[in-house]
This record gives structure tokens, sequence and C-alpha cells, in this order.
């Protein structure tokens, strides 16, 4: 079975991805002890949500060893563009602006972040401030 391209990682399973994304290639045992640093989770748990994953194309598990290592097959990157686009088609409308905004109200940004985004603003208006 392969993933649809429309279908998102639930919550779950996008934190299984981002700890491959971080670590690269992981066991089981690895992704989930990096889950119970965080929050309670069952091995089993753990393992029939790979499993799944797998079947829906989101994982690859290279079964030659005894422990089998899972991989990513979704970019972190594509990943993040798709749940952004859904997030701000739902929640904000559609708009960017609305979305930054309510962003910069409700967390204070350091002034490093601040210059980050005006150089953005800068290259996306074709300026080289």
């Amino acid at each position: 079975m392969t993933l649809d391209p429309s279908q998102k990682p639930t919550e779950s399973e996008l934190e299984i991805l981002q700890v491959l994304w971080q670590h690269g290639p992981c066991t089981v045992r690895f992704v989930h002890d990096e889950l119970s640093k965080t929050k309670d989770a069952g091995y089993t748990t753990t393992l029939k949500l790979m499993q799944i994953m797998a079947e829906k194309g989101m994982l690859s598990a290279d079964k030659a060893s005894r422990s089998h290592v899972y991989m990513p097959l979704l970019q972190e990157e594509d990943t993040q563009r798709r749940l952004l686009d859904r997030f701000l088609d739902t929640t904000f409308r559609g708009s960017a602006m609305k979305m930054v905004m309510q962003a910069l109200g409700n967390h204070q940004a350091s002034q490093e972040e601040l210059d980050e985004i005006r150089d953005l603003l800068d290259k996306m208006k074709g300026g080289d401030k």
C-alpha cells in the first residue's frame, strides 16, 4: 500500500517520523526509548504504529537482521509543507498574514528571529537590504 499524497500523518506518526528524521534509520527499540523520554508509550504500541506506517508507505523496514531497522519514506520538508498548507487553509482560511500575525502576537520573538524574518521578507520582495 502506498501513501496517498493527500494523506497526512497523525500526531503519533509525526512523533515517530521526527525521531527518524533526527537520528536516521532506527530500530523500534531506539524509537520507543526516544519517545519514552517525553511521554508514556508502550513498546508494542510503538511497534504496531511503525508496522502500520510501513503498510501505509510512510516507512520502509530493513528486515535483514532480527531487529528491524526502519527509515522514513516521507521527506521532512515536504511533510511540513503539506501540514502547514492544511493548517493555513483550515485555521486561517488561507491567510498567511493572519497566521504570521497570530504567531508573532502569541510568541515573543528574539531579535535573531526578527532579523531572520526581515531577511526572508527582503528576499521575497526582491530586495537585498
